[in-house]
């Protein structure tokens, strides 16, 4: 019990992992997290956003919110689509079973290559270099899935009542930072809701 390397446990058998995934909640994770809010809320901090990212214990919605039912509602998520896209989970879904602990959002995309992941699946560990070769990469938004999907998510991070940043996070490796940061802002300036409605437009037209 004394490697610090980091051991991402995907499967249940052989018994080991499960015995290796009950230490890494029980004994490390939990006791961290509640020692680390319980100072940031005598310290006035109030939301503690963490981001899933395969690899870590918390890597998606469910994990996310379990160790927000151990900790406390200071637990939060920093929301990011493209950690979600390549295992299959969707976003809009992820958002909605989010709802309430919404605290950031980071607005970037990735595009899974189906004529690689079809043979060797999505845990892919080559380096970002061999863009070529990997069976998904990180893109700028609107360079791994079309408009409709970024729509649908903004559409669900109003129902959800997020009202925050949109933070743009440039990791396509087929761009340069620059370029990446306009397409994204175009993109996301067209698709952004800007305006609030208090009461739809029937209700106003019978109030006159």
């Amino acid at each position: 019990m004394g490697d610090r390397s980091p051991n991402w446990i995907t499967c249940p058998w052989p018994e080991d992992y499960t015995d290796a995934l009950a230490y890494q909640w029980e004994d490390v994770l939990i006791p961290y997290w509640r020692n680390a809010a319980s100072f940031a809320m005598e310290h006035g901090v109030t939301k503690l956003a963490i981001e899933p990212h395969p690899g870590f214990c918390v890597y998606n919605p469910e994990t996310l919110l379990r160790l927000r039912k151990e900790v406390g509602t200071c637990i939060g998520v920093n929301f990011d689509p493209s950690h979600l896209f390549w295992q299959g989970i969707d976003p809009v879904q992820a958002i909605e079973d989010l709802s309430g602990c919404l605290f950031h959002f980071h607005a970037k995309d990735s595009f899974v290559n189906r004529r690689i992941s079809s043979r060797v699946g999505v845990l892919d560990p080559k380096p970002y270099t061999r863009y070529g070769e990997r069976s998904w990469n990180f893109r700028t938004v609107g360079y791994g899935h079309e408009s409709q999907v970024w729509k649908n998510m903004i559409s669900a991070l109003a129902m959800a009542g997020y009202d925050g940043t949109l933070s743009i996070e440039h990791e396509d490796a087929l761009m340069p930072r620059t370029e990446g940061l306009e397409k994204a802002v175009r993109l996301l300036r067209e698709l952004t809701i800007h305006g609030k409605v208090d009461k739809p437009w029937w209700e106003l037209r019978s109030e006159g």
